[in-house]
């Protein structure tokens, strides 16, 4: 057990909130109310006041959740723990990250010591029991104590005859050799899965090719190395789609019938499944709303074939050339998706809000409606911008009106809006023809508004009836993040208001200081880079960025499981009929919490990674041109450029700066050279040349063409001293 801090409560006394800091910051592993209470002989009459100051603790981000809770201190990992290969380093050894990673930012990263001879090479997925012992900021040496995977680890990349196989992650910095006899049939530049072979000695680890996957360059190549390189699940079970297939239309029986009510779809001109619809009308002074949403749960039953499909996928994940989805095609573009003038089951709320946008009431319900019209977020801003009625006298109007007292709401409350444009791929049959951002029209935040009330009805209904709820947290940023967010924000000229009791109103007013001028863009990244990460949680902690105390995804059960979750205790709470929530399925909550935040997780990283290599496919073409650019990270290896016209983003190693003795400044995210006493820094506008874009791993490399501005003196750093400052030469 941990050392007892100092100023120990007295027998039977709630320690103070530094007091339990400091206990958890100690410990040797994961800290629960058990240990804590056994440490400060708490009785069960504090039980409760102590869940509800963890509860605290960790929305201020001053302990970091740790499994079901239980917590650890912000970015330690303890001397043993499991973790999974993700990439190997120039001599071939594994890189690894830890498997249980709840802390803020990326994982630290894990080098692991060769295996012994005779044994196959560590690949990327297997998973290790490892001894970690800390070697620098961020990183860990590891010994492989366990091999836990029960088969060997995949190499996904290309074959490039006759004997070499080149890997399609980019973290993975060495290739690998396929003896003689062990390609298979594979031909030069396919696609290929390979098994690592036992080896001995120095040189490349070898591999034997075990599947071969498709061709670099056909159409739908790169999401295909998006999908098997994040292990996501493409088929389903003849099982799961039996289950589908015998689906049918939903009879109105008990319902309530909504078939009258003008509901409409609002989505995407490229969107797969229409799965919301919308309604509002005057109401007094206010107006009344609905929300209406596919019923899901009446088809997935707990514990069908289904059910165990959607579970293990988590959520739908999304490419520019393919969908994979939660559920099979029969549901998620049949009978769950919202079709025009088709009848289709739905789980709706109706809510009532003033003038001013503030939820008066509300009420959720089962029923069957008809969907009036599938619209476009294009066409509902054209038709409100001109007038027109695209054929729906008097619907779109309303909506509008009720969208601007919700945004005036929101307004008040005072969230964090980031504007990062999201970048729209345009494919050819697999040909990237442009990359550019999308619009963001009022028709996108009217959906989003009417969708955030209603998750939070849901929140509200099931935490009012002390039901299991699902919920969609997001804790403050860390004391270290918004320290390094003051210093760079400070390197602007902007302030930050002081203290770690930061209201998202703090950081928004920041945004508005910036809105309209150049730093605008990479002001929001930063931002966002100092968030904390969302995800499910049966324990509420409220939620930071929109500034509300409870919230739960209720809006899309056909490609988020945590949504399903959600309409299923709904339907058991208030008594709506079959397919509600299992009391089984509600205990294991939270473990079904970290498997679903992971899979979002694993889908978010599969979907970037994606862009990023049609980007790099987009720019292959390119290479040698020179392009107008913004630094957009510093570190002791080069700086990274994001490329003003379609915002890819790639790195400027140090070998390819002017030969200079280099100074990484952390404080002022700067490199600056002791020589020539130029310096280059965040945000700084400068020309660059392509010299290198590989679409096989997504990684641009540039070669820096402007000149740094010169230096009158050598930066000053508040960190300098510390950790503040590395050094770093060319060659």
């Amino acid at each position: 057990m941990a050392r007892r801090p100092r100023a120990v409560p007295e027998p039977g006394v709630l320690p103070s909130r530094d007091v339990v800091r400091l206990f958890i910051r100690n410990a040797p592993g994961r800290v629960g109310k058990r240990e804590i209470s056994r440490e400060f002989r708490i009785g069960p009459e504090l039980r409760a006041p102590l869940r509800a100051l963890l509860r605290e603790l960790a929305k201020e981000g001053a302990i970091a959740p740790a499994g079901h809770r239980r917590f650890s201190p912000p970015g330690r990992l303890p001397d043993q723990m499991v973790v999974r290969v993700t990439g190997t380093d120039r001599d071939g050894d594994a890189v690894a990250r830890p498997v249980d990673w709840t802390g803020d930012g990326p994982p630290p990263m894990v080098l692991m010591s060769p295996e012994r001879r005779g044994n196959p090479a560590l690949a990327p997925g297997e998973r290790v029991l490892a001894r970690l012992s800390p070697i620098g900021p961020g990183k860990y040496e590891g010994r492989t104590l366990k091999r836990l995977s029960d088969e060997p680890g995949r190499i996904l990349g290309v074959f490039r005859a006759p004997n070499r196989l080149v890997p399609t992650d980019r973290r993975a910095k060495a290739e690998w050799l396929i003896p003689n006899g062990e390609a298979g049939d594979a031909e030069t530049g396919e696609i290929v899965v390979a098994s690592p072979l036992p080896h001995a000695g120095l040189g490349l680890k070898p591999a034997r090719i075990t599947e071969r996957l498709g061709r670099m360059g056909d159409a739908r190549a790169v999401s295909l190395i998006c999908i098997h390189g994040h292990d996501i699940p493409q088929d389903f079970s003849e099982e799961a789609l039996h289950d589908a297939a015998r689906a049918r239309a939903v009879p109105l029986g008990k319902r309530e019938d909504l078939r009258e009510v003008p509901l409409v779809t609002i989505d995407g001109e490229d969107a797969r499944d229409f799965d919301d619809a919308v309604f509002a009308e005057p109401d007094g002074d206010g107006f009344r709303l609905i929300v209406a949403i596919a019923d899901v749960a009446h088809y997935v039953r707990p514990g069908a074939p289904l059910d165990r499909a959607a579970w293990t996928r988590g959520n739908s994940v999304y490419f520019p050339d393919r969908v994979v989805p939660m559920l099979p095609e029969a549901l998620s573009n049949g009978w769950c998706s919202l079709r025009p003038q088709e009848d289709r089951g739905c789980l709706f709320t109706e809510m009532r809000i003033d003038a001013s946008g503030r939820k008066t009431a509300h009420r959720f319900g089962r029923g069957l409606m008809r969907s009036a019209a599938r619209l476009t977020y294009t066409e509902v801003q054209d038709a409100h911008d001109t007038g027109q009625n695209l054929g729906l006298s008097g619907v779109i109007p309303p909506l509008y009106a009720a969208f601007r007292a919700l945004l005036g709401a929101r307004q008040a409350r005072g969230t964090l809006d980031l504007d990062l444009p999201e970048r729209k791929v345009v494919l050819d049959e697999g040909r990237v023809v442009s990359v550019a951002p999308r619009p963001r029209l009022d028709s996108h935040r009217l959906i989003e508004e009417f969708m955030v009330l209603a998750n939070v009805a849901a929140a509200e209904e099931l935490e009012a009836r002390h039901l299991p709820c699902m919920y969609r947290v997001h804790a403050p940023p860390s004391e270290e993040k918004l320290e390094a967010l003051r210093v760079f924000l400070h390197g602007m000229g902007i302030s930050l208001a002081p203290g770690n009791d930061l209201h998202p109103r703090d950081l928004d007013r920041v945004l508005q200081k910036v809105t309209g001028t150049e730093q605008a863009p990479l002001v929001n990244e930063v931002i966002l880079r100092s968030q904390s990460q969302a995800a499910y949680s049966p324990d509420n902690i409220g939620h930071f960025g929109l500034s509300l105390p409870r919230y739960a995804h209720f809006t899309s059960p056909i490609r988020r499981y945590a949504d399903l979750l959600v309409h299923r205790a709904l339907v058991s709470g208030l008594k709506l009929g079959v397919g509600g929530l299992d009391p089984d399925e509600a205990a294991r909550f939270p473990d079904t919490a970290e498997h679903i935040s992971a899979t979002e997780r694993r889908a978010a990283l599969a979907e970037r990674e994606a862009i990023d290599r049609y980007l790099a496919a987009y720019m292959a073409d390119k290479v040698g041109a020179v392009f107008a650019a913004r630094i957009s990270g510093v570190q002791r290896f080069g700086l990274f450029v994001t490329l003003s016209d379609s915002g890819a983003s790639g790195l400027i190693p140090m070998s390819a700066l002017p030969d200079d003795y280099w100074l990484y400044d952390e404080g002022t995210q700067s490199l600056s050279g002791r020589r020539t006493r130029m310096t280059y820094h965040l945000a700084q506008d400068v020309e660059v040349r392509l010299s290198e874009a590989s679409p096989v791993t997504g990684g641009l490399l540039f070669q820096m063409v402007s000149p740094a501005r010169a230096a009158p003196s050598e930066p000053k750093s508040p960190l300098r001293g510390a950790a503040g400052e590395r050094r770093s030469r060319r060659g």
